[in-house]
């Protein structure tokens, strides 16, 4: 297949062109600066020059393809609202260019709200957008798949772990190092769960490759959910420093913006996606990838 995968110079749409490409399909990779464009043409792919916001470059980008993945998602968390907004209107955009065609678009959401205090399963629907939780892409997803685009979601978990990591882990590193201490919230009993880069970028494939045939898709490792006290040990221990307990009061002044985050039990299921597409883990765990020396460099 000729895939258009934006996001291509990200930590996770990096890892999805190197797999893509490993397994034999061409790839035309989306980035925004001159500089990762040269890395995204030495791994062998094929370079649109160009933000995701350029509608008609990521028209182009989706007309030429027979699939596209979408991995884009600007992470400032200060306009998460206006990021949610630009990131639904993109992918109406690709969709719109693969309407009458049997040509999919799979799309990346996350598992933030999806069943908080549950473990969340391939088969519920995704959260409402809300004030809360503005982000847009399975919506966006699902209504495309109403108007007979194939479109489907990859659920990614918190932590996308791995070397070279630069998403929720290193924060709270960096918070740890700062404040000389890792914290939890509370009893630190809600659950966060992760899978590595790797792991992730063949979930992709595989989606692909099995003809997405379901909605959402769920690349977990082995552990459902971690508590987050269990992270905040490992922290410490890489570290050095004490790990405690935090009031939500406390908490709001150690984590800042990230409380929300820290606070969420996410646990999700990966059996679905298991059985759907034959997907299995076979990097390094959770716990044991964020234990290496690599991440406390």
């Amino acid at each position: 297949m000729r895939v258009f995968v934006t996001g291509a110079t990200g930590w996770v749409g990096s890892a999805v062109v190197r797999e893509l490409i490993a397994h034999g399909h061409k790839v035309v990779g989306l980035s925004r600066s001159e500089e990762k464009a040269a890395g995204l043409a030495a791994d062998g792919a094929e370079v649109l020059l160009g933000m995701v916001g350029d509608l008609d470059l990521i028209r182009k980008g989706a007309s030429e393809a027979d699939a596209v993945i979408h991995t884009a998602f600007n992470h400032d968390f200060s306009r998460f609202a206006a990021n949610a907004a630009e990131d639904r209107v993109a992918i109406e955009t690709m969709g719109s260019v693969l309407k009458g065609s049997d040509r999919p678009i799979v799309v990346t959401s996350g598992l933030g709200l999806l069943a908080p205090g549950r473990i969340a399963t391939e088969d519920m629907p995704a959260p409402p957008v809300s004030d809360r939780w503005p982000r847009a892409s399975e919506a966006a997803a699902e209504a495309l798949a109403a108007d007979g685009v194939r479109g489907a979601a990859v659920r990614l978990p918190p932590s996308v772990h791995g070397e070279g990591d630069h998403g929720f882990i290193p924060i709270l590193i960096n918070l740890a190092r700062e404040k000389g201490e890792a914290a939890y919230i509370g009893d630190g009993l809600n659950r966060w769960c992760g899978v590595h880069r790797d792991d992730a970028a063949r979930c992709y494939r595989l989606v692909l490759e099995t003809g997405v045939t379901a909605h959402a898709y769920h690349p977990i490792d082995d552990e459902e959910g971690v508590p987050f006290r269990r992270i905040a040990e490992t922290i410490g221990k890489g570290l050095g420093v004490p790990v405690v307990s935090k009031t939500p009061e406390e908490a709001a002044d150690y984590f800042t913006w990230f409380g929300m985050f820290a606070g969420m039990d996410m646990p999700a299921s990966s059996a679905l996606t298991r059985e759907r597409i034959g997907w299995a883990p076979t990097g390094p765990g959770f716990i044991e990838d964020i234990g290496g020396d690599y991440y406390y460099r």
